[in-house]
């Protein structure tokens, strides 16, 4: 697994997974529990995770979305 992006934007986050879903990708969000025991401050982002055969891919995607 591979990180593709990091973010407290949970709604970001939404949308991005739905984009790379909408592409074939399975994307995990890593973090989002401890995110939330710390109090959602910020202090922990959210990880946005594809597999690493998809990594490259799903950085095109993100990057023509103008999101990467």
């Amino acid at each position: 697994m591979r990180v593709v992006i990091t973010s407290n934007n949970v709604v970001r986050l939404s949308f991005l997974t739905a984009l790379l879903a909408d592409a074939g990708i399975e994307a995990v969000l890593l973090d989002g529990h401890t995110s939330v025991l710390e109090g959602s401050a910020g202090a922990i982002p959210r990880r946005l995770v594809v597999s690493t055969d998809d990594f490259h891919r799903a950085c095109r995607i993100l990057r023509d979305a103008g999101e990467c």
